[in-house]
């Protein structure tokens, strides 16, 4: 299935686009940024009749994840309600999803259909432009060495004992 990710909150109520789990009751999610995000807060709008999404782990800078991935230890998790208009927004830890490049949504459970379906996943939070860092190649010298220094001028502070 084929997300847009360009979508305004006025495509809430449109019910014609839809993630319909194959299977099972799992749908994930892989999100990148080209920024950094800030992320505040998740809405999910499900299906309704049983099919809405009961619960959802949500991973930060995990890159593309798979089902078998999807295992371990979430950053965060929430209980889902059954929302079919979009009004609940799901408040994540700021200071956890600080600098996200990317971001895993895992629909483990729905309440009780055999399908997920999901109309809309909204993200709220704050963009900033990526760094470009370049490549930064330093020496150091724990102890300088006076052989790997050597220059043609002469130290008149040096003098020998004969």
């Amino acid at each position: 299935a084929v997300v847009s990710t360009q979508s305004t909150g006025e495509e809430r109520s449109d019910r014609t686009k839809l993630v319909e789990s194959d299977a099972d009751e799992e749908l994930l999610f892989n999100f990148s940024f080209t920024g950094s995000v800030k992320l505040k807060g998740i809405i999910v709008i499900g299906g309704g009749e049983d099919s809405s999404p009961a619960h959802l782990k949500v991973f930060k800078n995990s890159s593309p994840m798979t089902f078998d991935d999807a295992g371990r230890c979430a950053d965060q998790e929430f209980d889902l309600q059954d929302d079919k208009d979009g009004v609940l927004e799901y408040q994540t830890r700021v200071a956890k999803f600080n600098n996200c490049e990317s971001l895993t949504l895992y629909f483990d459970r729905n309440f009780g259909a055999d399908e997920t379906r999901i109309y809309y996943i909204g993200l709220r939070g704050e963009f900033s432009e990526a760094q470009k860092r370049g490549v930064v190649l330093c020496n150091y010298e724990s102890a300088p060495q006076l052989k790997d220094h050597k220059t043609d001028t002469k130290d008149y502070n040096f003098h020998g004992v004969s």
